[in-house]
């Protein structure tokens, strides 16, 4: 095998390729980035460990077609850090020299035939505007589980039902849940599917950027979800076991509301929360034209702040872990935030709004549980 490759292209395709490569592979060939040169012109990096698989298709000059295997975060780190100029690489034995200008490096080939056939995406089901994908799962994944204990409740419920996609996570102490629009191949579409979060935040950030996302949920997919943008391609594997029905934990009626400012508010619980000790809630304070900010008690450092908000209905206050709180402001992606509130042991769900003065959206809903304050 021999190609030449701009610097550039070489060092994004690889590093993008090689993100998701375990730290201590199972198997030494997990470790690997296997490169396809084809005589007509093109170079397809994969990477596979079992549950998540990345492809992406590059053009380069190739002079001899082959295909090999070598460590993916050292070709990653090499590339990122070579000279802005052409690179070429080609195998001799069992080494893969990498030449660029004057640096070379001569890395180990590793065994091909022992590397595992990537897995086949299921049949593409739609697409998805790329800006629009990324912050929906962006809003939605700060809510799903990062432990073990539940493994169900660390993936993102993703539900299609025509044109329409719901996507769901909880942690058992908030829940979020944003539903948007696609276009799907066929108009009776119906897929539900449970994506780990952490690998979902990872593929929307990393094909999101612009352009379309095309999803793929077909059944012949295996357990597996596919997704594709411009020539870069992933799939990963779904998770086992019925989501539990949690959307009964959105209140079927409201007693309080009020408007804010989100930045106003985010910064002010962030200055407020220093003083707040681990797992020690921030207390709010809702009365007519203001909404106070407390934290700390007692004997410990306290602090506490006043802003401008609008309250319709009566008075309330209610406290929240200032962490979940925060997330959800940063999530919400509007100028002015709607909390609704019943009673302070129930939960309140966050929403954004344009204006002070426009109607919620609540295409995007935050439900935060409380927690008690001791006063």
């Amino acid at each position: 095998m021999k190609f030449r490759v701009e610097r550039d292209v070489l060092a994004e395709a690889v590093t993008w390729v090689a993100r998701g490569l375990p730290a201590r592979p199972p198997v030494p060939v997990l470790a690997g980035v296997l490169i396809q040169a084809d005589e007509e012109g093109t170079l397809t990096f994969s990477a596979f460990d079992y549950e998540v698989s990345a492809k992406v298709t590059v053009p380069a000059d190739v002079a001899e077609g082959g295909t090999v295997l070598v460590l993916g975060r050292l070709l990653a780190d090499i590339s990122r850090n070579l000279p802005n100029r052409p690179i070429d690489i080609a195998t001799d034995g069992t080494k893969v020299n990498v030449t660029c200008g004057s640096s070379r490096f001569s890395l180990r080939e590793m065994p091909v035939a022992d590397y595992p056939t990537l897995p086949v995406p299921p049949d593409q089901s739609g697409t998805i505007a790329g800006d629009v994908f990324t912050q929906a799962v962006a809003q939605v994944a700060i809510a799903a589980d990062r432990g073990d204990t539940l493994p169900i409740l660390t993936g993102v419920r993703m539900e299609i039902e025509g044109e329409k996609v719901t996507l769901l996570a909880t942690d058992r102490y908030r829940l979020a849940m944003r539903e948007l629009t696609w276009s799907p191949s066929a108009t009776d579409a119906s897929h539900v599917a449970l994506i780990p979060a952490r690998q979902l935040s990872d593929t929307a950030k990393a094909l999101g950027a612009a352009g379309a996302v095309e999803l793929a949920l077909g059944s012949s997919g295996d357990g597996l979800v596919g997704f594709e943008a411009g020539q870069r391609r992933t799939t990963t594997r779904l998770l086992d076991g019925e989501y539990p029905k949690v959307t009964s934990i959105f209140p079927s009626s409201v007693d309080t509301e009020a408007v804010i400012e989100t930045a106003a508010l985010e910064e002010a619980v962030k200055r407020v929360a220093l003083v707040a000790e681990r797992n020690t809630p921030v207390l709010l304070k809702f009365t007519d034209g203001q909404v106070s900010i407390e934290a700390g008690t007692g004997d410990d450092a306290q602090a506490s702040e006043a802003l401008e908000s609008t309250l319709t209905g009566p008075e309330i206050q209610i406290a929240f872990n200032p962490q979940f709180l925060l997330d959800g402001l940063h999530a919400v992606g509007t100028a002015y935030s709607r909390l609704s509130f019943t009673q302070p042991s129930r939960p309140a769900v966050l929403t954004g709004q344009a204006e002070a003065e426009s109607e919620a959206d609540t295409s995007y809903r935050y439900v935060l549980m409380p927690v008690r304050f001791a006063s």
